[in-house]
């Protein structure tokens, strides 16, 4: 994945860290070795992909560098849409910060994927979300909720990694 800055220049590349092997990824694809934070126009942005939302570590450690959005495209089928409308709203809600995650639609060789793509904010509620068809989602967000949402409720200030 990759995020170009408004003039055309690459702003920063991303390559999916967590492979899913039920899906034989690893046959196939090399994972990632880094992750992708980048100060973008917006503000600061994580880079993640599909089966890495299942990994809040590295949703915290965006988090922890100052990511005020993180951007998820994926390919979920059915029938885990539970399981990723109730991640994208917890990393959302545990982080303190925006997701918006785009998910594939339609059907290829007897895997069908629901879409539901969607934005959550930083207090895990959705802001705009798809249906299993093809559409234009927008939202208007603003990421100074995540600052006031941080200190709100200092979660980060509060923790105690050196217990886990």
């Amino acid at each position: 994945m990759a995020i170009y800055c408004p003039e055309g220049t690459l702003a920063t590349a991303y390559s999916k860290i967590h492979l899913f092997q039920l899906m034989d990824e690893h046959r196939f694809l090399a994972p990632g070795q880094a992750r992708a934070l980048h100060d973008l126009p917006w503000g600061c942005t994580g880079l993640t992909i599909c089966y890495d939302l299942r990994f809040p570590e590295l949703f915290r450690r965006y988090a922890l560098d100052g990511a005020r959005l993180i951007i998820l495209p994926a390919e979920w089928p059915h029938p885990r849409r539970m399981h990723w409308r109730t991640l994208l709203r917890s990393r959302a809600i545990e982080n303190q910060c925006f997701i918006a995650a785009c998910n594939r639609v339609g059907t290829t060789q007897g895997t069908t994927f629901f879409g539901s793509s969607a934005v959550i904010d930083p207090w895990g509620e959705t802001l705009v979300e798809g249906g299993e068809t093809e559409a234009l989602l927008t939202a208007r967000i603003d990421l100074e909720t995540v600052d006031a949402t941080r200190a709100k409720i200092p979660i980060f200030a509060d923790r105690r990694p050196e217990l886990y």
